[in-house]
């Protein structure tokens, strides 16, 4: 028998482009906004840190901490922009709100100086809903 081996290169290659389209979903802007990221720590002690962000979209941000502050990976945050710049017009509408609340998905390089993260990625949790022509149709087992 003549068998080929299979080959997952198209595969990859396909989930490679889902997990770019996942990416792609806001359009990043390059945004220097004050803010104010607050959690609960392990030990349920409020914190928080002042931040600024980077760059935004409509489904995430990056934000750089001002001081040293350590936010795990995956902790829920409240994320707030600062009232004086909460009416900007190049703001997206989910961060005019207020308080949103997000998630720490990417944890930015330490700093050699304090040994904490320099920023992190966040999700907002609570931002708009993609459209249902841009969702990718669920497979239903019978």
């Amino acid at each position: 028998m003549n068998s080929t081996p299979p080959t997952f290169a198209t595969s990859a290659v396909e989930h490679s482009v889902c997990v770019g389209d996942r990416r792609k979903l806001g359009d990043r802007r390059k945004l220097a906004v004050a803010g104010r990221l607050t959690w609960r720590d392990a030990n349920g002690t409020l914190r928080f840190a002042s931040v600024v962000t980077r760059d935004v979209s409509e489904t995430d941000a990056f934000v750089e901490c001002q001081g040293p502050a350590s936010i795990p990976k995956f902790r829920l945050v409240h994320f707030q922009v600062e009232r004086s710049a909460q009416n900007r017009p190049d703001l997206p509408a989910a961060l005019r709100a207020g308080k949103l609340l997000s998630a720490i998905y990417r944890v930015g390089p330490c700093q050699s100086a304090t040994g904490t993260p320099k920023g992190y990625a966040i999700r907002l949790l609570n931002a708009p809903s993609i459209t249902k022509s841009t969702k990718a149709p669920l497979a239903v087992a019978n």
